[in-house]
């Protein structure tokens, strides 16, 4: 299924140094996705993407994912207004984790129970505490 959307590498040295976007998926077709503020850096969310997500991710500007969960494409702020405009997208040295610079639309957050980043709570003597607000 990835192989209608992104060739494969031809070799080690083309997939840590080539220009070819050749992006590894993982057993389930699937590549890790952070989203990242594109001005502050605040990573906001995790998610992944199929090779469909992250081709369509790559043609509209917007971040497309995939939910495990549903077992469906989730076009981030389809629902929500939360859409992230892709400001730059860059890809790790082995191909096989994303990394979106996002500029977050609506009111600005990521979280889908009302925190702007997924990331709002802190270990701590091995508890969670909330370190943001909603």
């Amino acid at each position: 299924m990835t192989q209608s959307y992104f060739p494969q590498a031809q070799s080690q040295e083309a997939l840590e140094r080539g220009e070819a976007l050749t992006p590894r998926f993982d057993a389930n077709g699937l590549i890790a996705a952070i989203a990242q503020h594109a001005e502050t850096g605040e990573v906001l969310m995790l998610g992944w993407m199929n090779a469909e997500a992250l081709s369509q991710t790559l043609d509209l500007g917007e971040a497309v994912y995939f939910s495990r969960s549903r077992n469906e494409l989730w076009r981030k702020g389809a629902t929500s207004g939360q859409v992230q405009k892709v400001v730059e997208l860059r890809i790790d040295c082995d191909q096989d984790a994303v990394l979106l610079k996002v500029l977050p639309q609506g009111d600005g957050g990521a979280c889908h129970v009302g925190f702007r980043s997924c990331f709002y709570r802190v270990v701590s003597h091995g508890r969670l505490m909330v370190q943001a607000e909603a």
